[in-house]
């Protein structure tokens, strides 16, 4: 059964028709030459019946109204019901209930003249019994190929969409990494550089002093390493480092201020409200920025250049303002990745960003976070 199954549909209609000829054949050859021919042609376009139903209907029921006008009774009949079905399980509803119609026509004209005295009732009950089986058979196996077809539809549709969700997350990571190594580095080699070119100067009037710088850069390199392995995700949990170096939030702002200073940027800092109740990845949202901004102004302001750090917690919201009194313009000449991943950073949270140049002078990078559940939620 299961290699007939395999075979390809018109060879399985062909022998299907092969064995309906040959199980109705001595039928046919007793009632002559015109009953093999009507046979012949009641079972062989049995042989299309899956590739054109409708037109293999009318084939077979137009030579069955040829059996009807010449008179023999042929056991072929049964090719009705078979296209019957197929009609049903292949084609579209109203083709079915055309053909079942066409199909009670005939079985009227076939007991009408063929069923003995008194059984003309019995005759047409019993073959619009048959006739309405096939149909509800074949019916039943287009809904239930239809369903199918539909489930593979959904399947297809999740599996494209699982895929796509997949391709966001990963996109959304790989830009979580750059804006993340985008300020580590960014920030870090600032320093580093500045601290640099202190060292250098030190070692020619206070060599002292040089010894100190050093080990200021040598740690900043440190910190920048722990910081990128842990926004690539290869800092375990258990490792060291992990503990000696927790994510930053809002209360290493005061040690970057001291890196900030020790870089040669004069920077003030105020915090005002209780940083404690503010979610983890909100704090590191404003350590970002903080550190972006004075990253920025280390670039860009000429030397003397005193920055402001404020940062106000208050209950559902952070306020975040950082300024300075540069006399050249401190921010890029044009929107890049800094600014960038700052107004990205603050649009998680629903909030508002703005940077720009002061009237008098200067730079400022101003942002409110939205810690509410509504926006979160959003």
């Amino acid at each position: 059964m299961e290699r007939v199954r395999s075979l390809d549909p018109l060879v399985q209609d062909g022998l299907l028709a092969a064995l309906l000829f040959a199980a109705t054949f001595s039928a046919g050859r007793a009632e002559g030459r015109v009953g093999l021919l009507l046979q012949t042609a009641l079972v062989l376009p049995l042989v299309w019946r899956r590739k054109a139903p409708r037109t293999v209907f009318l084939l077979v029921s137009g030579a069955a109204l040829a059996q009807w006008l010449l008179g023999p009774q042929l056991p072929a009949d049964v090719a009705l019901l078979i296209a019957l079905y197929t009609v049903a399980a292949w084609s579209e509803r109203r083709w079915a209930v055309a053909a079942g119609a066409v199909l009670e026509a005939g079985i009227l004209l076939a007991s009408w003249r063929w069923a003995a005295d008194g059984r003309f009732l019995a005759c047409v009950v019993v073959l619009t019994a048959m006739a309405a089986a096939a149909a509800v058979l074949g019916s039943n196996i287009r809904d239930k190929r239809a369903h199918l077809a539909e489930l593979e539809d959904r399947a297809v549709r999740l599996e494209r969409e699982r895929d796509q969700r997949a391709r966001l997350a990963a996109a959304e990571e790989r830009t979580r990494i750059a804006r993340e190594m985008h300020d580590i580095v960014t920030h870090n080699l600032s320093v580093m550089v500045a601290l640099t070119d202190a060292a250098v100067y030190a070692q020619r009037h206070a060599p002292g002093k040089a010894t100190a710088v050093m080990h200021q850069i040598s740690e900043t390199g440190r910190q920048a390493l722990t910081d990128m392995r842990r926004s690539l995700g290869v800092l375990r949990a258990g490792e060291p480092d992990a503990e000696r170096h927790p994510p930053p939030g809002i209360a290493q702002l005061e040690a970057l201020a001291a890196q900030m200073r020790a870089a040669g940027l004069a920077t003030r800092l105020e915090m005002l409200g209780d940083h404690l109740p503010v979610p983890a990845t909100a704090q590191l949202t404003v350590y970002r920025l903080v550190q972006e901004a004075l990253t920025n102004t280390l670039k860009h302001a000429p030397s003397g250049t005193r920055a402001e750090v404020a940062v106000r917690c208050s209950p559902g919201t952070v306020d975040v303002t950082v300024t300075d009194d540069g006399t050249a313009p401190t921010g890029p000449s044009s929107p890049g990745q800094g600014l960038t991943g700052m107004r990205e950073r603050i649009a998680a949270y629903g909030g508002a960003f703005t940077a720009g140049l002061l009237p008098g002078g200067g730079w400022r990078v101003q942002a409110r976070l939205d810690l509410t559940p509504e926006e979160a939620a959003a």
